[in-house]
């Protein structure tokens, strides 16, 4: 890739431990590009993320400039098309971008054959054949030689009609071939890592197609019998080719686990008819209906592209701009400098600097490696264990998901699905994110209370001097929040923070220019391809759900269980969440999870926000929940620990997140549905909750270790505390009494096993 980043500054380091933290980490099957195709594949990049800055803000070039350009969009864009052209850029970049393989240590891996070559050369044939029909199509229907209904042009595709015979031999069969072929060849075909292989620029065209055909027909009457039996022949094709890219990009870029489960919602839709009990449906679904379903605003387009095409890359934009001015690496000095001094000095700075980030870049996983690279060392170097010093960090960068005001775009997603305003979901965040992260740090200073850990050094930290002359740093997310809750659109409010971010560089050693500032935007379209995929994955899920009505037959399991015991509903609830999320991005997993579990929560009774945070929070929370734990693997791959004691380390330490659900269930208060003095009352009682349930957890109570029993009474009081009613406050302050009574009159040995009968 054509290097478009200026030189860094030569600025004194002073101490300064983060130095590089903001650079986005090179993933194992990326290829590295240079000369003229690294500065295409750069140039693409930084156009599409250019796109949807003006877009979402309807700034187009000719109002920019005063000039009418032919060919180039006029803002705003009809909203499927929208969808659709963000989806194909996606495509069309990561293809080029990502192989489907991974590089070796050894750059030479290339064994492309001449019989590739020439199968290779056969399927961009055909991919080409159906992009000029695609084409083809768009003229026919704006010559205006078709005839209209309700104001737009027919487009009767059906059997036996030439319409349909084009569609079939012309654009579906090349399609199919070409882009189900080509994704078979990737897998086969190896090439260099500064070259891209040739079935990746046939998927590459594939994704063109698609995109040129469904904005073409979708602009026609023809959008109306979507989901129907009825729907043109050419769409099943589009959707299909569509899906089978959408999937094979996820696979290549958030892994297997995702695409699998989507493909077994897939199998699914078409055995549904076969099954017995709640998964059966009426009848079957056929190819044609199914596909012309999913790439639509109930599938695809949905929600989740509805997102990943608006805040989400919103945000990704806002996040590369901090990146060029340098913001995450003061974030995590301004961290050092604060709480390095601190027993255990690098978990408390974690704890901080990956809730920052983590907040941010939308992934608890790409977070651990973002910034654990630096921390987790750092930890072992103090006395944390391995697997302890990745638990940590796992933990603290996916509590940066339940962060606000961004909560790696979780936030975003909810109030798309909900309705309910974004400023709403964010201030109804702030508790819940406050007590996952005293409960970490409580969790994280008695384990260092515990190992008798000392903090770092004034000579090993950044000067903290220095760091608060830099506190300006902070103003893009300061303009961010305060934009917010003036009023201002999210989108309005986004694009306001980033370009602060670019005015406050200025004030840096890292000024952003022209060139930076193009730099920050291809970097913004790289860094968004990955969630892109993510949320088009997830949509073909919530096409299948709403189409056979799966999630409506689970939320009637709910309903059952809620008869026998609520609380049993919503475990089943709280276990459904974290097994859908488990192995997916956050945003895909919250997404599917909103989906199915979230409308039975609703039939409860239980208030919609209420519900959905109660799902978003174990969505989240899988990526540190055994077996299948995305960040703390990510994080154990960083300390050379085993990944399965991670994931239950981190399990351990984000304990009073799986209990926070509960709390807000049982007391509105504390997602600020209340009076100010309820507010307060249930968050100081929570807040000592979790101190006491981290203490019974830990082992470690008033400066000092405690017993068996007394731990499990500590637990209990903190469960007390937590539930938030007055009679559960006494009886959890009574019972901290008690422990305090006899741990200072009876003293008992933190060392006794539990007793044993007919032991001496």
């Amino acid at each position: 890739m054509e290097d478009l980043n200026p030189p860094k500054a030569q600025v004194p380091d002073d101490q300064l431990i983060a130095d590089g933290v903001d650079e986005e980490p090179v993933e194992i099957n990326r290829r590295s590009l240079s000369g003229n195709v690294g500065l295409f594949v750069a140039t693409v990049a930084a156009i599409y993320a250019v796109f949807h800055m003006l877009a979402l803000n309807g700034v187009s070039i000719s109002r920019l400039t005063g000039i009418e350009i032919p060919f180039l969009p006029t803002f705003p864009l009809e909203t499927w098309n929208f969808r659709i052209v963000h989806i194909a850029g996606a495509l069309l970049l990561g293809f080029l971008l990502f192989s489907a393989h991974s590089f070796g240590p050894s750059e030479k891996v290339r064994n492309t054959s001449k019989l590739f070559s020439l199968v290779a050369l056969i399927l961009c044939i055909l991919a080409l054949t159906s992009g000029i029909t695609a084409i083809g199509f768009a003229r026919e229907i704006s010559s205006g030689d078709l005839p209209q209904m309700g104001g737009l042009t027919t487009w009767a595709g059906f059997p036996g009609t030439e319409i349909y015979q084009n569609e079939v031999r012309w654009f579906g069969v090349p399609l199919l071939i070409a882009s189900f072929g080509s994704i078979l060849l990737g897998w086969l075909e190896k090439c260099d890592r500064d070259r891209i292989a040739y079935a990746d620029v046939v998927l590459a065209i594939c994704g063109i197609s698609v995109a040129i055909y469904l904005v073409t027909i979708y602009g026609t009457a023809a959008r109306n019998s979507v989901g129907t039996p009825f729907v043109p022949i050419g769409v099943a094709f589009a959707a299909t080719a569509g899906t089978a890219m959408i999937l094979e990009l996820t696979r290549r870029l958030a892994g297997i686990a995702l695409v699998v489960i989507t493909a077994i919602f897939l199998t699914y839709t078409f055995t549904a008819h076969l099954l017995p009990g709640i998964l059966s449906v009426h009848s079957a679904y056929t190819w044609q209906r199914f596909f012309g379903h999913v790439y639509s605003d109930a599938g695809i387009l949905g929600p989740t592209t509805a997102v990943s095409s608006t805040y989400i890359i919103l945000f990704i934009i806002f996040a590369a701009f901090l990146q060029a001015s340098k913001v995450g690496d003061f974030f995590v000095n301004f961290a050092f400098a604060v709480a390095g001094r601190a027993r255990g000095g690098p978990a408390k700075v974690a704890i901080f600097a990956s809730g920052l980030m983590g907040m941010i870049n939308g992934t608890s996983a790409g977070n651990v490696v973002a910034t654990g690279s630096l921390t987790i060392p750092l930890m072992k170097k103090v006395g944390y264990q391995k697997k302890t010093a990745g638990a940590i960090e796992a933990a603290a960068s996916t509590g940066g998901q339940i962060m606000p005001p961004i909560m790696g775009a979780g936030a975003f997603i909810m109030a798309e699905i909900t309705g309910i305003p974004y400023q709403e979901i964010a201030i109804a965040a702030i508790i819940p994110a406050v007590l996952y992260f005293v409960s970490v740090y409580f969790m994280v200073d008695f384990e260092a209370a515990k190992s008798g850990m000392r903090g770092m050094s004034d000579d090993e930290l950044p000067k903290f001097n220095r760091m608060i002359r830099q506190i300006y740093l902070f103003i893009p997310i300061i303009i961010l929040i305060y934009a917010l809750f003036l009023g201002y659109s999210v989108i309005r409010a986004g694009t306001l923070a980033t370009i602060a971010a670019a005015v406050v560089s200025w004030f840096t050693p890292w000024r952003m220019n022209l060139r930076s500032i193009l730099s920050a935007f291809e970097l913004a379209g790289i860094m968004a391809i990955q969630i892109i995929a993510v949320c088009a994955c997830a949509g073909v899920i919530v096409g299948v759900i709403s189409l056979t009505g799966v999630g409506a037959r689970f939320s009637a399991v709910l309903l059952d269980l809620a008869s026998t015991s609520q609380l049993m509903a919503l475990f089943f609830a709280m276990c459904i969440a974290i097994l859908l999320g488990m192995g997916m991005p956050t945003t895909a997993a919250y997404a599917v999870a909103a989906s199915v579990v979230a409308p039975g929560l609703v039939q409860l009774g239980i208030p919609q926000l209420t519900a959905h945070f109660f799902v978003f929070y174990f969505a989240v929370l899988s990526a540190i929940t055994p077996p299948v734990a995305l960040a703390s693997y990510a994080a154990a791959g960083i300390s050379g620990a085993n990944p399965m004691q991670t994931s239950v380390s981190s399990f351990k330490i984000g304990i009073a997140a799986f209990i926070v659900p509960f709390m807000f269930f049982y007391n509105s208060a504390i997602l600020m549905d209340g009076t100010w003095f309820e507010i307060l009352l249930s968050t100081m009682t929570a807040i000592v909750g979790v101190f006491l349930l981290s203490s019974g957890v830990q082992g470690w109570f008033i400066a000092g270790r405690v017993v068996w029993f007394l731990r499990a009474l500590l637990v209990v009081s903190a469960l007390f505390l937590i539930e938030g009613s007055y009679v559960t406050d006494i009886i959890g302050i009574f019972i901290v009494l008690s422990i305090i009574f006899v741990q200072k009159v009876f003293r008992p040995n933190p060392d006794a096993s539990f007793p044993v009968r007919g032991a001496d």
